[in-house]
């Protein structure tokens, strides 16, 4: 059998009155108005105008969107296939929808962060969504990612770090030993923004959820983040927050020097359990060595701003053989990474638990 022509253009429509494509929007939104979410947003919000009427049930609306999978605001006509009316008051058309968020100021994405963060809470009241382990550390990771976008006229699309045009997410993550990542903060950037940009804030923000999650309030907590986050503000704010610290640090001409007063014998033998792919050499890694060494950080500022630590290197055999071709040497060449810590986790223990943070790209 053939098909007798070819159909210019396809459409499918789910209309059928009697069913819904998306069932599991009933428990999740009984969930969502049990923790308070339409009554926090109402209380809150005050988006001006009659864009900003109904702000509870409007930001339930897009968060249900979201739970179904929609990507952007036209596909917010999902909530309003099928038999949903029978399930589900208070519709909203994705005009409507689309108005109300471009009302929105900075002002008021920051009363939406008040509205998040309780909400979380009264969720983790709820349900158990993180559990700290008794002398464990509860781990704050942030990181940033590029979102791809298409199109010239995108508002604050733009070519970052990563050459993508899109727009930029830093993102705030919470974990135990034993528990999955939870987003505890977040913020949308134009896409040239740089990654440390508006972090202390979102450090700031993330902290103090956490501490007012159930059973949180006298947690260790590490903050852990790459390179990018080695500054001092994101450090003294982590601190000041209360949190130990783990931040990659930045091979410039002061931890250089430290690394080479590491003597000969500090240096301890590692063996991965699960290899690393070393992106330089484009192999897998599964010996090293790591050494660590009395460290303050900062110390080109002010003498009060100087912030003792430890520096915690990792060191690999130098296997680019771009590097080494035609040059035999006289001793072996390695490759160091270091990060700054004020944790009390021994050496080999430390290392292990700020290689884990890049995991929190599991969440973007």
């Amino acid at each position: 059998m053939q098909v007798s022509h070819t159909t210019r253009a396809v459409a499918h429509v789910f209309d059928d009155s009697n069913l819904v494509s998306s069932a599991g929007l009933v428990p999740a939104m009984k969930l969502a108005e049990k923790a308070g979410l339409r009554r926090l947003a109402d209380k809150w919000l005050s988006v001006p105008t009659d864009k900003g009427a109904n702000a509870g049930l409007k930001i339930a609306s897009l968060v249900a969107g979201m739970v179904a999978d929609a990507e952007a605001i036209d596909d917010m006509a999902v909530l309003r296939h099928g038999g949903m009316r029978k399930l589900f008051a208070h519709l909203y058309a994705p005009s409507t929808l689309g108005s109300f968020l471009r009302a929105f100021t900075f002002g008021h994405v920051r009363q939406l962060d008040a509205v998040a963060s309780r909400f979380l809470i009264n969720l983790a009241a709820l349900s158990p969504l993180i559990s700290p382990e008794p002398d464990d550390y509860v781990f704050l990771d942030v990181d940033d990612t590029i979102i791809e976008v298409h199109g010239n006229q995108k508002q604050g699309a733009s070519f970052g770090y990563s050459g993508v045009r899109g727009l930029n997410a830093i993102l705030a993550t919470v974990k135990t030993v034993t528990g999955a990542p939870i987003i505890l903060a977040q913020r949308l950037r134009r896409g040239a923004a740089s990654s440390p940009h508006g972090a202390t804030r979102l450090i700031r923000d993330a902290l103090a959820t956490l501490r007012r999650l159930p059973g949180m309030s006298a947690a260790r907590i590490l903050f852990r983040a790459d390179s990018a986050f080695y500054t001092f503000a994101s450090i003294h704010a982590a601190l000041a927050g209360g949190a130990d610290v783990s931040v990659t640090a930045r091979l410039d001409s002061a931890v250089r020097k430290r690394i080479t007063a590491i003597p000969a014998t500090g240096w301890t033998p590692i063996k991965y359990t699960h290899a690393i792919y070393d992106e330089d050499t484009r192999t897998w890694i599964s010996n090293a060595e790591v050494a660590e060494i009395p460290y303050s950080a900062f110390t080109s500022r002010k003498k009060s701003d100087h912030i003792p630590g430890r520096l915690v290197v990792r060191r690999i055999p130098e296997l680019n053989k771009h590097k080494l071709a035609g040059q035999a040497t006289l001793f072996d060449l390695h490759r160091f990474h270091a990060f700054f810590t004020t944790s009390t986790l021994g050496t080999v223990t430390a290392d292990k638990t700020h290689r884990a943070h890049a995991l929190a790209s599991s969440v973007k």
